[in-house]
């Protein structure tokens, strides 16, 4: 069996199972497999596997059919043009949530002052605390109630030479009266029994990072109702949602009278993406 025809029985087994990307797949499982690149498979592509990397690759082939995210298998996503470290332990970073930071950025961009203090809520794998922490060259703390996530974070905080300073704290507890000029969070926001419908890949994922409570919103009341009180005058929270919690969330804001100026942002696919409101009466 060489490379060619490995990729091409991977590919059609992964069709026949209903994935729209199954060419792409076989790629990134068998370029993990080989320890090379995509252009190494094409130039070489009349190269025989081993019956050992033959058995690995199917191995993975069968574990994507089981449910379990590519990204999990390689152990890496890129996300903002910089590559994470990726396990069980955290949610894989999405192209999606590229705009939240593309908000923080911009909203960055109205303070005269050179530097900020940031805090990421739950934070995950990190992406969003290091991306910012990257490209501002700030202040940036974020915090997880995992241990195991915090792990994962901090490896990518080595990997990526950023300098983010990491909490083991659920929400605010840890936090102790600091204050920050932005609070950002992408924090589990997917009703519990909707988790069920979810594909089988997403299902895999923490569920301590997906379930948002019965309505979805459990986390967006709790930070709402104690954000404020850590986020200078003028400061600014800035929350990811699901596509249809632009309503409930505005909401809740409005209902705090902690916040003005509250406004949600679309993601390139014309979907509702982030909230933000910045602390303080207009």
């Amino acid at each position: 069996m060489n490379i060619k025809q490995a990729l091409e029985e991977a590919k059609n087994i992964l069709k026949s199972n209903n994935f729209e990307d199954s060419n792409i797949i076989a790629k990134e499982l068998l370029s993990y497999v080989l320890k090379k690149d995509r252009v190494y498979l094409t130039i070489n592509s009349d190269t025989a596997l081993t019956d050992t990397e033959y058995a690995e690759f199917t191995k993975y082939i069968e574990q994507i059919i089981d449910g379990k995210p590519v990204q999990y298998i390689i152990q890496k996503q890129e996300f903002m043009g910089m590559k994470f470290f990726v396990n069980e332990d955290v949610l894989i970073p999405q192209p999606d949530t590229e705009i939240l930071i593309e908000t923080v950025l911009d909203i960055c961009k109205r303070y005269g002052k050179q530097s900020l203090r940031i805090l990421d809520l739950c934070t995950g794998s990190g992406a969003i605390a290091i991306s910012l922490s990257k490209i501002l060259n700030t202040q940036v703390f974020a915090s997880d109630v995992s241990t195991k996530a915090l792990k994962v974070a901090e490896k990518n905080n080595v990997l990526n030479n950023s300098k983010v300073e990491f909490i083991e704290s659920n929400l605010f507890e840890q936090i102790n009266g600091e204050k920050f000029d932005i609070i950002v969070s992408n924090p589990p926001y997917i009703k519990n029994e909707e988790i069920k419908s979810l594909s089988k890949q997403v299902q895999n994922e923490p569920y301590i990072a997906l379930a948002g409570g019965e309505d979805g919103l459990d986390f967006y009341r709790k930070i709402i109702d104690e954000a404020y009180k850590y986020i200078n005058k003028n400061g600014y929270l800035c929350l990811e949602i699901g596509y249809d919690q632009k309503e409930d969330v505005e909401n809740l804001l409005k209902e705090n009278k902690n916040y003005s100026e509250i406004k949600t942002i679309q993601d390139f696919s014309g979907n509702d993406r982030c909230t933000i409101a910045k602390v303080g009466k207009i």
